[in-house]
């Protein structure tokens, strides 16, 4: 019997990103400075939803839209051009969407975002969730209550954790993993949140606590452990000139979960995850630098490096025979809507 359920559930605040590279260095106070890179389109939860559905994952976003032109135009990207179900969403009269301007300087980038709080919370959008194959969530201090309607629908649920700002890492947010089948969280996060001094030792915490742990080390690659199938994984980074690394932890998740759909082996979920991050900073970063599998099939064809090669020899069976039409990338700016 075919499975008609959503491949990925997700629900979380949409921004409109512009994002400008190139600038060498921050600016200063009173000082302006000139770039010629810059990209635009949409952010934030965004980031996820396309990157699953660039693998051919059907996925299904709660989000909210401003009735502004970036929502619009947003809409119009997710649902027309990306194929995004948006059933679950919903458009807020008179609220702006919200926006965020990325400064991207080598590794690392600023944000200034303009926007106010979302007129309905993730429980409203959700709802009774509807029964889906797998969530990847944002876990926070407060536990949202469609998490565990989801997972008691047999959703099986893939969180990772941001920055707190307050530094305290409460180790309450973990009691959270016991709704989880995996927790994809980066080595600092892992090492506040476990009071750890090392990525290792964070992973052998967090795999008691979950059946699939897996820490993102950034230029260092990603470890991860399997409890289910009994596989333990350590994988480089790929070695990329970085034009700005804004969404590459969501296209990593996106990533992971579609080889983990695919039952593959832990080590090449993890390469996969690696590989397709690392194909997302070459491009303006937020949504649109997902490679999908078009970006991932071109970068094996084009690929000449034997040590490469080999270890991602696995791609040659597992890439699909039609990689898909060339994928979108940020425009520098929103194309004119046809009347």
């Amino acid at each position: 019997m075919d499975d008609d359920r959503p491949d990925v559930l997700l629900t979380g605040l949409l921004f409109y990103d512009l994002v400008l590279t190139g600038l060498g260095k921050p600016p200063t106070p009173g000082e302006e400075i000139w770039t010629g890179g810059m990209g635009c389109g949409p952010g934030g939860i965004a980031n996820l939803a396309v990157a699953t559905a660039r693998f051919g994952l059907r996925t299904s976003l709660a989000t909210v839209f401003g009735d502004d032109f970036y929502g619009e135009y947003c809409r119009d990207v997710l649902c027309d051009q990306e194929n995004i179900d948006l059933s679950l969403s919903r458009t807020a009269d008179g609220w702006p969407t919200p926006v965020t301007v990325s400064l991207a300087t080598g590794h690392d980038r600023a944000l200034v975002t303009h926007g106010q709080e979302p007129p309905f919370t993730q429980d409203a959008l959700m709802g009774d969730p509807p029964e889906a194959r797998t969530a990847l969530v944002h876990i926070e201090a407060e536990p949202r209550e469609w998490i565990a309607k989801a997972a008691a629908n047999g959703t099986h649920v893939y969180a990772d954790v941001g920055w707190d700002p307050t530094q305290e890492w409460s180790r309450d947010l973990l009691d959270q993993l016991a709704l989880c089948h995996a927790f994809l969280p980066n080595e600092t996060e892992a090492m506040a949140y476990t009071r750890t001094d090392s990525a290792v030792a964070a992973l052998g915490t967090l795999a008691e606590l979950v059946p699939v742990a897996v820490v993102t080390r950034g230029a260092d690659g990603a470890i991860a452990v399997d409890q289910i199938t009994g596989e333990y994984a350590e994988v480089p980074a790929l070695a990329v000139d970085v034009l700005d690394a804004t969404g590459a932890g969501d296209v990593f998740g996106a990533s992971f979960v579609t080889a983990s759909l695919g039952g593959w082996p832990l080590a090449e979920r993890l390469r996969f995850a690696v590989l397709a991050a690392g194909l997302s900073v070459q491009h303006h970063g937020g949504a649109l630098a997902a490679p999908g599998w078009y970006g991932v099939d071109r970068w094996w064809r084009s690929l000449t490096d034997p040590d490469l090669k080999q270890a991602y020899g696995f791609l040659a069976g597992r890439l699909p025979p039609d990689a898909g039409p060339p994928v979108h990338h940020a425009p520098v700016t929103p194309p004119a809507r046809q009347h």
